[in-house]
């Protein structure tokens, strides 16, 4: 699922993501639990402001993110 992601630049001038709009819905990231770069794309997982976690993939390349991953608080997922 592609995503619109607000970024800032990370300690390595990659972008980080702040915030991302998954339908309706404005999630802010809260905390970025961990990330790591593959060959061709950078993984961010995130503690979001619905309780929520995340992991949002960003190509690169294409300049596009995605949600790879979602685990809810609520149902335990």
């Amino acid at each position: 699922m592609l995503l619109q992601v607000e970024t800032r630049a990370g300690p390595h001038g990659d972008p980080e993501p702040i915030s991302f709009t998954l339908g309706s819905q404005h999630i802010t990231v809260l905390d970025l639990i961990d990330r790591w770069i593959a060959a061709d794309h950078s993984y961010y997982k995130i503690a979001a402001s619905d309780g929520d976690t995340y992991i949002l993939r960003f190509d690169p390349a294409a300049q596009q993110w995605q949600l790879t991953l979602f685990q809810s608080s609520r149902h335990g997922a």
